[in-house]
């Protein structure tokens, strides 16, 4: 019987400091991003000049857990997870021009979050698409140049996270930048042909697209990709 009290009581303890702990890392990148984002662009310079704030969270997210079952939660910590990682990974190398300045910034620079060694690449891959089957993913994961779909000025949330994914996804496929229509034909962020195995599950990539838009593609219209703009989403 004291075994079971003591191990209760374990649980407990560390069942709070894990919420805990979650619920600081919401709050603090929240504020992070209402700080140092605006229109979807930036503030490396500021930040690079006064990293202290990205290092604290930087530092927040490697001691942090969530299991897989608390789907949102799990879902929201790793996005967040992910653009701040790219945000630390251009403030290391600061001043570039674009992510693709340092060789291997998706693929080969690691960060250490959640108690592993990962690179931005097997945060997306691995621990969010592989795990889930939500195409909207790819507008909320911003890969720090003007090509990605903006980066919103807050943290997602697990209580709104649903709502952030839908608003962002519409906001992407409504855009006139991000999907070109011309008449007969239409140009797509190359995040399509790189994803497109993600966007056509149950149809083609327009039946994907219509189904966030105001306005409809027509389901024939011919597809191509327009070049990917690799810029830095700086302020």
């Amino acid at each position: 019987m004291k075994k079971i009290i003591i191990l209760i009581a374990i649980f407990g303890i560390n069942s709070a400091v894990f919420s805990q702990s979650t619920a600081e890392f919401f709050k603090t990148a929240d504020a992070f991003f209402k700080a140092h984002v605006s229109n979807g662009k930036v503030a490396y310079a500021q930040l690079h000049e006064n990293p202290e704030v990205l290092d604290k969270l930087v530092n927040l997210a490697e001691t942090i857990s969530v299991p897989i079952s608390d789907a949102k939660t799990y879902q929201a910590f790793w996005i967040n997870a992910y653009n701040i990682s790219v945000i630390k990974g251009i403030i290391d190398h600061y001043p570039i021009n674009s992510p693709l300045d340092k060789v291997g910034f998706f693929d080969k620079t690691v960060y250490k979050i959640a108690g592993e060694s990962l690179t931005l690449n097997t945060i997306e891959n691995k621990k969010l698409r592989a795990q889930f089957s939500d195409a909207r993913f790819h507008f909320v994961l911003v890969c720090g140049a003007v090509g990605c779909p903006p980066l919103i000025n807050k943290a997602y949330l697990p209580d709104t996270l649903e709502t952030q994914l839908q608003q962002q996804t519409e906001l992407a496929l409504n855009n006139p930048n991000f999907i070109k229509v011309k008449k007969s034909k239409v140009e797509l962020s190359e995040i399509f042909k790189w994803y497109k195995e993600d966007f056509v599950k149950k149809g083609n990539e327009i039946d994907y697209i219509n189904r966030f838009r105001t306005e409809k593609i027509a389901p024939k219209t011919k597809i191509s990709y327009y070049a990917y703009n690799w810029n830095l989403n700086q302020q």
